[in-house]
């Protein structure tokens, strides 16, 4: 039978692994955002030596384990002079890691825009910058908000890797209790239940922030 004073008492302990869960969920979405924007941009640009390297660096981190790239970073670089703590680490490789998937998101998001809208900027003698600015990168990330935060749910489930280089984030912290009471399934079960709330409630959220952000008059990625 599943103790439940046992597992009241490993919840404060599991928790404070969730809070570096998140931290580097969070602040290697960000990582990701930033560095998948622009490379949305350059997949998309006329110059064909930028657009060509933006594919390359998707193809190769989509086409590779992040399990691999956090031990390159981490394990590898070192070899080269560079050195991370564990968390700096994993908040570099998720990082670097959703920057593939979030650019080909917010290309798709991009591409969704109609020409009228662009053609209208441009009308108005906006430059090539202002126009991704204030017109088509605002209305791709509104149309593809429920792709991105899919990509951040999985980053709160694929952090967990980071574990394997120490990192006692709540999947490390699980390891810890089991080693030491020796009960792997009441405390796995109770690590996967903490995930799934978490993902629910992002998920939930997604949904609120579609409603909320909604472009009148412009479809939905929904659709």
């Amino acid at each position: 039978m599943i103790d439940l004073g046992f597992l009241t008492s490993i919840f404060p302990y599991l928790i404070q692994g969730l809070v570096f869960t998140l931290e580097l969920s969070v602040l290697g979405f960000v990582l990701g955002f930033f560095l998948g924007v622009t490379l949305a941009v350059l997949r998309l640009s006329n110059d064909k030596f930028l657009s060509s390297i933006s594919s390359l660096y998707i193809d190769l981190i989509r086409g590779t384990p992040l399990l691999v790239q956090i031990l390159i970073i981490y394990f590898g670089l070192p070899s080269l002079g560079l050195y991370f703590d564990p968390i700096t680490a994993g908040v570099l490789a998720i990082g670097l890691n959703s920057a593939a998937y979030q650019a080909e998101i917010i290309r798709s998001g991009i591409k969704s825009i109609p020409k009228e809208n662009i053609e209208s900027a441009q009308s108005l003698g906006l430059t090539d910058f202002k126009i991704y600015k204030f017109v088509v990168l605002p209305l791709a990330i509104r149309n593809v908000i429920p792709a991105l935060t899919n990509e951040l749910v999985t980053l709160v489930k694929d952090s967990s890797l980071v574990s394997v280089i120490g990192v006692a984030e709540l999947t490390r912290r699980g390891e810890y209790i089991i080693a030491w009471t020796f009960r792997p399934f009441e405390v796995y079960l109770l690590v996967a239940m903490i995930y799934f709330v978490i993902c629910y409630f992002l998920s939930k959220l997604s949904s609120k922030l579609e409603k909320v952000l909604a472009v009148p008059g412009f479809f939905s990625a929904k659709e």
